[in-house]
């Protein structure tokens, strides 16, 4: 039984990142994304909810000498991503998962982008937390996905967005709930860095970092 919201909601995988590409300005948040992650050679960098591997390849052809790991659940996407870093050459370590399949303390960064906006919100606490059991004391985050959405975003968000993932989900999103969710997970520092107007609503790149030293810290031990 499926148990996650495929990449373009009820809108076909093949298609989505023309879709991406059309709707979102992908060019200009993935972009934002990378030099707020600003990879360096020999870090591990896990790109949860990879999707079709658009980002996973941007970062690898960025600093080649980084690794990357690829996850998502569905296999469709997961295919098309292979089949992209095949004609590019690209060794990417595609994983078919959840980040909670991720081994604790194995990542120096972790980056999601337009993931957590289909999730419910006990989902989307308990894939944060994943991503905090993830990284190494000291680790960055790096999320770009749909935020707070206000005034006309909010009606492009309803009649784009909610109408291919549903209301339910996405809502929080639209309502600002990332940001706190993102602290009660554990991390520090959590920042809005960016924000793209888009005709899908309004896409915001959000930064923070796991603690050096956690200093007790056990919310994001708990995965449940």
């Amino acid at each position: 039984m499926q148990s996650y919201t495929p990449p373009l909601g009820t809108g076909s995988t093949k298609d989505y990142d023309r879709a991406i590409r059309l709707w979102t300005r992908e060019k200009r948040w993935r972009a934002a994304m990378l030099a707020a992650l600003a990879p360096k050679a020999g870090e591990m960098v896990v790109d949860v909810g990879c999707g079709t591997g658009s980002f996973a390849l941007m970062l690898k052809q960025a600093e080649p000498r980084t690794q990357v790991i690829g996850l998502d659940p569905d296999a469709e996407a997961l295919d098309i991503a292979r089949h992209k870093a095949a004609v590019r050459r690209a060794d990417i370590d595609w994983r078919q998962g959840f980040a909670r399949d991720v081994a604790p303390g194995t990542a120096d960064a972790v980056v999601s982008s337009l993931v957590l906006h289909q999730m419910p919100v006990r989902e989307k606490a308990a894939t944060l937390r994943a991503m905090f059991a993830m990284l190494r004391p000291g680790g960055r985050l790096v999320i770009a996905d749909y935020g707070r959405q206000q005034g006309f975003m909010r009606l492009a968000f309803r009649l784009t967005v909610q109408r291919l993932d549903g209301i339910d989900d996405t809502r929080p999103n639209a309502d600002g709930v990332l940001p706190g969710l993102i602290a009660a997970a554990g991390f520090r520092h959590v920042a809005e860095t960016f924000r793209l107007l888009t005709i899908t609503g309004a896409i915001d790149l959000f930064t923070a970092h796991r603690p050096a030293q956690d200093h007790g810290l056990t919310v994001a031990n708990d995965l449940g």
